[in-house]
């Protein structure tokens, strides 16, 4: 099932995560800044467009959205479309380093079905079907299952390298956890917790987008994983692209408990969107 969308997408993803990376080795970065202080460059583009022009001649009927694209009308209500992140983590990936990735992923009937998560310095691809999650690292692939820990307090948390704010300090005091990683790529994030070396992340900023967690978030569910908002709600991919009720992703086994005692931290966030 989708195993030639897996592999149209798969292809995709490691061409563009290439070029990026040559374009970044080159230095020709031609750093420009989006509304809201978000950086964007020559290699974003670049992918973007591979990626579309790709993904438009497998498949026409799809619509398609792009985070450098402007959104085709009726894309979002589409029963199939397709949700791409040239560079997901691009402040990573102008400093330099390996946390930033290429991600594509496909909603069918409002459910992320399809993802590929893409570090291409590192040669590690992450990637989803209804048949499984599964990683891809030189070679060598292996199928993704979360950890089973179930104490909230010993769950290692995974948190922005460039967004970080307060409310993290007061989701882990809440929580009783002291043990922190920062990466920028929410791809990557999800994808360390799918690997089981990593069990919860939370990100109260109402800002992420739809293909900031389509395909991690096929990734993570495949490997016994959970994402919702703050609240415990399902993510939404046929509405407004972003998710204005921030994000909890988990093991799956610590969900409940992380929502039910980080929930009335955010209370200004709960009818936000609505």
């Amino acid at each position: 099932m989708l195993e030639r969308e897996l592999e149209v997408a798969t292809a995709l993803a490691r061409t563009a995560g290439l070029e990026v990376v040559r374009i970044r080795n080159g230095g020709g970065l031609g750093i420009e800044m989006k509304p809201g202080d978000e950086p964007v460059t020559i290699a974003d583009k670049t992918a973007s467009d591979m990626i579309v022009a790709g993904l438009r001649a497998a498949f026409p009927d799809d619509p398609i959205i792009s985070e450098e694209l402007p959104i085709e009308p009726g894309a979002l209500s589409a029963p199939r479309h397709w949700l791409v992140d040239p560079i997901d983590g691009t402040k990573d990936f102008i400093r330099g380093s390996d946390g930033f990735a290429v991600m594509i992923g496909l909603v069918i009937d409002g459910v992320p079905v399809l993802g590929v998560v893409h570090q291409p310095t590192i040669d590690r691809t992450f990637f989803a079907t209804p048949a499984g999650a599964f990683v891809d690292h030189h070679g060598a692939c292996t199928r993704l299952v979360v950890d089973a820990v179930r104490d909230v307090a010993a769950a290692r948390l995974v948190a922005s390298a460039s967004h970080r704010s307060d409310d993290i300090d007061r989701v882990k005091s809440t929580l009783g956890i002291n043990d922190e990683q920062n990466v920028g790529s929410v791809g990557v994030k999800l994808a360390l917790i799918s690997m089981g070396v990593r069990d919860l992340y939370v990100n109260p900023w109402p800002k992420t987008k739809a293909w900031d967690t389509c395909a991690p978030e096929a990734i993570l569910v495949g490997a016994g994983g959970r994402l919702s908002d703050l609240f415990g709600a399902p993510i939404d991919y046929t509405g407004p692209l972003n998710h204005p009720r921030g994000l909890v992703a988990s093991n799956g086994h610590i969900h409940d408990e992380v929502v039910a005692k980080i929930g009335p931290l955010f209370e200004a966030l709960r009818h936000a969107g609505s």
